[in-house]
């Protein structure tokens, strides 16, 4: 069997948290982008982040991270103002800080936080049914 590639484990990471995100904060499969309220189903939806993905220290923190439209995440760029009221000061602060640090996940950590995700997005998946 071959070895999955750090790029593949970050992409299948990035995947199982979108999606874990974006179902958390749906009803009946519809989620709000918490930066203009727009309402739609969550796979039409994005997993925003208030730090950007660039900083692996904030990547896949929930704290860091809220449902958003196309409009709101790509095209005005996180509307990060808007999204730093959502989190409210403290954790915006936080986030902020942590965003700083640098951090090296190995491999071992990217395959247990694939493993966590799932399991959540399962745990998601039996209470709808």
């Amino acid at each position: 069997m071959k070895k999955p590639t750090r790029k593949s484990l970050v992409t299948k990471l990035d995947t199982v948290f979108s999606q874990y995100i974006r179902r958390r904060y749906a009803v009946n499969d519809i989620a709000e982008c918490i930066t203009c309220s727009k309402k739609d189903h969550y796979k039409k939806l994005q997993c925003g982040h208030f730090m950007s993905r660039r900083h692996y220290s904030t990547r896949w923190d929930e704290n860091n991270v809220g449902v958003q439209c196309y409009g709101c995440n790509i095209t005005n760029q996180g509307q990060q103002y808007i999204f730093s009221q959502y989190l409210g000061d403290k954790i915006s602060e936080n986030m902020y800080i942590k965003s700083k640090q640098i951090v090296k996940f190995v491999d071992a950590d990217l395959i247990d936080m694939i493993g966590y995700y799932n399991i959540k997005i399962l745990a998601l998946e039996s209470k709808e049914n």
